[in-house]
């Protein structure tokens, strides 16, 4: 099977991006695997601190070994928003195929230090994690917000984004490049759509010359995604628009009857998630 490194020059040889999906619990984890099993795709499975807290990071890691190993399907995990230099240790030893350390929010100077060390960190343990860091701030959180975060950033300029790789020695960047986490609510029904800069990301495409990841993807234009990935882009992040699916999937199974059983009460989730998965997915890979 191939590597995740392998799986990612494949992606971009092709135009085409990994689809990167969110998950703390059995109802996304397995929409996520039945989608990505059916249209015969790569797939990569993030989970953040807060959701390694939730789910165990050593259980989540053998979860996605299980599924490998099962059937056979290129299934990579992502120690998503890791931000301290413990934390990125703690996901390497647990076997982890990415991690990304997040230091955007903090000085350049200072994010630059801390993920040179986190990339030593991790390369130390396990030379073939694929690592990731992050310039520009876009918010925090996946969720549905009032207004849009404070302090977002612009667009990344190029020359930084060079001068971030070149010192941290990362294999993926996470640019800002009018993203943002998290939906607003006039986005949650599709009303407004996240719109990118899609000439900054070729232009940091060409000035990095690495892989580079979307983050905030959840709201984006669909045409926007696929330009964004033509331009450069090879991994795509969705995570809110999940948790939107599985909350109205369990609030619709609530409402049907006074079932008890847990996996009966659960299944119209899966199936929920398992629609925005696929589409995605299939977005993802020019497949529509």
């Amino acid at each position: 099977m191939k590597t995740l490194k392998e799986v990612l020059e494949d992606a971009s040889s092709r135009k085409v991006a990994v689809g990167h999906f969110n998950f703390s619990d059995l109802v996304a984890f397995n929409a996520i695997v039945a989608s990505a099993r059916a249209l015969n795709v790569p797939v990569m499975v993030g989970a953040s601190e807060g959701e390694r807290a939730f789910v165990g990071a050593v259980r989540a890691a053998a979860l996605v070994k299980s599924v490998r190993e099962e059937f056979g399907i290129p299934i990579f995990l992502n120690a998503d928003h890791t931000h301290t230099l413990p934390k990125a240790a703690e996901a390497a030893k647990a076997g982890y195929d990415e991690i990304i350390f997040d230091g955007s929010s903090l000085p350049f100077d200072e994010n630059v230090a801390q993920t040179r060390k986190a990339v030593e960190a991790i390369k130390s343990i396990n030379p073939a994690i694929v690592s990731r860091g992050r310039i520009g701030y876009i918010g925090a959180s996946s969720e549905i917000l009032d207004k849009a975060p404070e302090n977002i950033s612009a667009p990344d300029d190029p020359v930084e984004a060079k001068q971030f790789i070149d010192a941290t020695g990362v294999d993926v960047l996470a640019p800002a490049v009018g993203n943002m986490h998290g939906l607003l609510q006039s986005m949650v029904h599709g009303d407004v759509q996240k719109r990118l800069d899609l000439g900054r990301i070729a232009e940091l495409s060409q000035a990095t010359g690495i892989f580079m990841t979307l983050h905030g993807g959840s709201g984006t234009n669909d045409g926007d995604f696929q330009h964004a990935i033509k331009s450069g882009i090879t991994i795509v992040h969705v995570n809110t628009e999940l948790r939107v699916a599985w909350r109205r999937g369990i609030e619709a199974s609530l409402k049907k009857n006074d079932e008890v059983t847990p996996y009966k009460i659960l299944s119209p989730a899966v199936a929920a998630v398992g629609e925005v998965v696929t589409a995605r997915l299939r977005l993802f890979n020019f497949m529509n």
